[in-house]
């Protein structure tokens, strides 16, 4: 795992520019460091030895005649196939890294490599001789790549921070992405919030040539179910191709351990992988908030070793400012900052975790995808349903009138994603500034476009993979572990695992199980969890029943204590938030949830750690100043 930046030769000290810039993501590549510069580009990289320790592994990485340059970041598990198949065609390897592959693999099949490649990636290959600059992201989006055209100048890399330092970057934020960022939770343009900068989308590659970018996706998730294997069918499948994918995710030159929580997901993935070391973190002796117990528990059942943290409540308030320094943009997913500190743990045994990633989106894991037909009132005509909604929404919203708002409206109208913090009225209201920014619908219409005439459940998870999943899960299992020089690889996204979940019919997905004889409960990722249980030992399957979890944090709580509420509160009342925001809706907001009127815990969050992270990185004179 590594990290890597670069830009079009414009200036005269590009030598200096592009190791400042290569400084500035030193946390993901500790092991060593290179650049490249010619007349045309500049090319930096860090480098965090997993595979071929040795100095050969080293980079920017040319190939044999020198004509082509090389920077990566991600692993490519089936490295060792595409090697002898590009051995056999003639080509002739100097490292036994899986990188050299990309150089004779591009030489060989150009943009067509992509679909050959197995694994996590980002990168950028320049071509000395025809002047053409390919970038690529993989299939999921699980390692960042991000850039712009400024000022006659092409930036590109793993972190937005980079650019800071090139003397072409205009510093300058995207309100629209704010206004989107109040709703989503997370960063949801391709825009980021640096006017400017945008992200490669995952599953896309561009060629940069004589100043012109084009792009393109060159795969894309296709859900086609298969009605003809049974449900026991299915479920040995999983099995196997999940057996398959984490052999292929161990392959490393250092010790490889796992995060563990109480969910199936991460219990799947720890007993399968038959790591030595699993790691847990938690918060207090709340069991809502602390999963501590049950991973030693079931780290003793597998043979293993677990190693935990209880995290403070100051620890976690201390290390906010850091955590957005890393992030690049504002994410208001609490569990962020949990998954920075169990990421820091592990980072002091191991250099490469496991984790569980993924298994939701592909498998049907959230409880929201039992939403649809989940009641009689979905049986009744959709013309009926969308009658009672328009009068419930003259009402107070509250959650009987929120039930028939929601059912009122078609999918594409009221699902945007796992996480939905504001309205777009209620935005509008609160912020002080006036964007263009599009309503949330516009940005998710294109995706549902693609999945036309697919049943619900299906909608919901292709939705969740494109946005929620890249937006939000993956970009925090990146930053976070990356800030600690640790790889975070994740054997549920691997596109032959989702080659297999695409044709699993949804009943296998989510379904109805009798409780009694008048009751039934959906059960979620249901085939998986099956497999689950066939794969790990008794403990893994107590997990079926259990609230999903996923190293919870105490926020709801803390924000009702006098400590943490005033600190909210300055920066609701600071100069920012009175130049974005209107200070009192922000206040009312905090007094009704301290007061116990509402839980206005997330929507606080949200507004709150877009303010830190604005402090960090527009307020203060150079943002590192908070590693300090």
């Amino acid at each position: 795992m590594c990290g890597f930046v670069g830009f079009t030769n414009t200036i005269e000290n590009a030598e200096e520019v592009i190791n400042a810039m290569s400084d500035t993501i030193r946390h993901r590549g500790p092991d060593a460091g290179g650049i490249y510069v010619d007349a045309d580009i500049a090319l930096g990289h860090r480098r965090l030895s997993i595979i071929d320790v040795t100095e050969q592994g080293n980079q920017p990485m040319y190939s044999e005649d020198g004509k082509l340059v090389l920077c990566f970041n991600g692993e490519i598990y089936n490295y060792r196939e595409l090697r002898e198949e590009l051995t056999a065609r003639g080509h002739h390897f100097s490292t036994n890294t899986d990188s050299e592959v990309l150089i004779y693999g591009y030489r060989e099949y150009g943009q067509e490599l992509l679909r050959k490649l197995r694994g996590m990636f980002a990168f950028v290959i320049w071509d000395r001789e025809a002047k053409i600059l390919f970038g690529a992201r993989d299939f999921f989006g699980i390692k960042p790549l991000y850039f712009s055209q400024m000022n006659g100048t092409l930036l590109f890399g793993s972190e937005i921070k980079a650019f800071l330092k090139h003397p072409s970057f205009t510093k300058k934020l995207n309100t629209a992405a704010l206004e989107e960022y109040l709703t989503f939770q997370y960063s949801a343009m391709n825009e980021t919030f640096f006017k400017g900068v945008y992200r490669l989308q995952p599953a896309h590659y561009f060629i940069w040539q004589n100043g012109n970018m084009t792009i393109r996706r060159y795969w894309d998730i296709q859900f086609r179910p298969d009605e003809v294997p049974t449900l026991d069918d299915w479920v040995k499948s999983i099995s196997d191709v999940f057996h398959d994918s984490v052999r292929a995710h161990k392959i490393a030159d250092v010790e490889v351990g796992s995060f563990l929580s109480s969910g199936v997901d991460s219990s799947y993935a720890a007993a399968v992988a038959d790591v030595d070391k699993t790691f847990t973190v938690g918060f207090g002796k709340d069991e809502k908030y602390n999963e501590i117990g049950w991973a030693k528990e079931f780290s003793q059942a597998i043979g293993k070793q677990n190693f935990s943290k209880v995290i403070s409540a100051e620890e976690y308030w201390e290390n906010l400012r850091r955590i957005q320094y890393h992030m690049d943009e504002p994410l208001a997913d609490p569990a962020a900052i949990a998954l920075y500190f169990v990421c820091g743990l592990a980072a002091k045994q191991v250099k490469v975790v496991l984790s569980g990633e993924g298994a939701d989106e592909i498998f049907g894991g959230y409880n929201v995808y039992s939403e649809p037909d989940s009641t009689f009132y979905d049986r009744l005509p959709r013309k009926v349903r969308r009658g009672i909604g328009r009068l419930a929404e003259r009402l107070p919203a509250k959650r009987g009138v929120n039930f028939f708002v929601r059912k009122g409206k078609d999918l594409e109208d009221r699902f945007i994603g796992n996480a939905y913090m504001f309205t777009t009225e209620e935005r509008k209201s609160l912020l002080k500034i006036q964007t263009d920014a599009p309503d949330p619908q516009r940005l998710t219409r294109h995706y549902y476009k693609r999945v036309k005439g697919a049943d619900d459940v299906t909608k919901m998870q292709y939705l969740d993979l494109h946005m929620w999943m890249a937006g939000d899960i993956l970009l925090k299992a990146d930053k976070m572990s990356m800030a600690h020089s640790l790889e975070l690889r994740v054997p549920f996204l691997d596109k032959e695992v989702m080659a297999l979940a695409e044709r699993i019919p949804t009943r296998y997905r989510v379904t109805r199980k009798a409780v009694t004889d008048k009751h039934t409960r959906y059960v979620t990722k249901y085939a998986m969890r099956l497999a689950a249980k066939q794969d790990t030992p008794q403990e893994t399957a107590k997990t079926a029943a259990k609230k999903k979890l996923g190293f919870p944090v105490p926020i709801r709580v803390w924000l009702k204590e006098e400590r943490w509420y005033g600190i909210v509160r300055r920066a609701f009342e600071s100069k920012a938030g009175r130049q974005f925001f209107h200070t009192e809706q922000l206040i009312k907001l905090l007094d009704d949830h301290r007061d116990g009127k509402a839980d206005n815990s997330r929507k606080i969050w949200t507004v709150f750690m877009f303010l830190v992270w604005y402090h960090v990185y527009f307020e203060m004179h150079d943002p590192a100043e908070v590693l300090a």
